[in-house]
């Protein structure tokens, strides 16, 4: 029974058989043993008698194990882990299989062309490995649903503390969203920053403001809650051009729901926001965060 089990040899395994003390060595043979042997024996005895005769009764031990008259131990070594010899009973255990995983020499990686996938690993700072390294996992995109990656790193925000920048990318649809996630934790007091906006160039200054941050503009009544628009790290001019597009995409607001007296209210509420963004209006800007993960530059 033991010889129906199916076995996979990839070209880079070796098998042995330690009773014949016998190997064939990685990357060396596709066929069968004894038929190689067979055809080398043959170009042997025109030469070399001796070698001719110990082939012979090699070949002679390995079809006694063919036929099983003694038993023998079978063993594949395969650095790429891709060679398989099949348990009958699974999922139960199989006594007579031991499959033993290890970790590759640096020669065995170098065999297989993996030099620099298998590069030893240097102790080193978990977090300073995540401000250097991007992170990737899938995701489905939120507008079509299609499989999407999502890009995932640490920044440290100069003068503030770290957060966690997420941001998706669909290639089907080429939807794009970027969030900011807190890196720290709430902080023992909340945070209200108030600017007063007096030149253009105050649009230029950083922006994080955290999912748990409202945004209040006294002059025009306006008041954005701390659920909307998630976490941003931006600019002033593009988290205000984010409120912007958020109140136009508002089918109650100006789509065919609203009413005449709404939409010229909200015409005029757009015209006054977007004044503000080209620094041609002189307004206070608030930010209320509860948990004080929020900061202005």
């Amino acid at each position: 029974q033991d010889m129906n089990r199916e076995v996979v040899k990839t070209d880079c395994a070796t098998a042995r058989i330690p009773e014949l003390d016998f190997e064939i060595p990685a990357f060396s043979q596709k066929g069968v043993a004894s038929a190689a042997l067979a055809s080398l024996k043959r170009v042997l005895q025109a030469t070399d008698k001796e070698v001719a005769s110990k082939i012979d009764e090699f070949i002679a031990k390995l079809k006694q194990l063919k036929e099983l008259q003694s038993s023998f131990t079978f063993i594949i070594d395969d650095p790429s882990g891709n060679s398989f010899v099949e348990n009958p009973h699974a999922p139960q255990k199989d006594d007579a299989l031991v499959v033993t995983h290890y970790r590759r020499t640096p020669q065995q990686a170098a065999m297989l062309g993996l030099e620099g996938e298998e590069m030893e690993e240097k102790p080193a700072d978990s977090v300073e490995d995540l401000r250097n390294e991007v992170l990737q996992f899938n995701t489905n995109c939120p507008e079509c649903n299609a499989p999407a990656s999502t890009n995932m790193k640490l920044v440290q925000i100069p003068h503030f503390k770290e957060v966690i920048i997420m941001a998706t990318n669909c290639d089907s649809c080429g939807h794009r969203t970027n969030e900011v996630k807190s890196g720290g934790a709430i902080e023992p007091q909340g945070t209200r920053i108030t600017l007063r906006i007096t030149d253009p160039s105050d649009m230029t200054r950083d922006v994080l403001k955290s999912e748990t941050c409202s945004v209040e503009i006294p002059e025009l009544e306006f008041e954005l809650g701390m659920g909307a628009l998630g976490g941003k790290f931006t600019t002033l001019e593009g988290l205000l051009k984010d409120i912007l597009e958020l109140v136009e995409r508002n089918p109650f607001t100006l789509g065919d729901s609203s009413t005449p007296s709404k939409a010229e209210k909200m015409q005029e509420f757009l015209g006054k926001l977007q004044e503000i963004i080209e620094g041609r209006t002189k307004v206070h800007f608030i930010m209320d965060d509860p948990a004080g993960n929020s900061y202005l530059q």
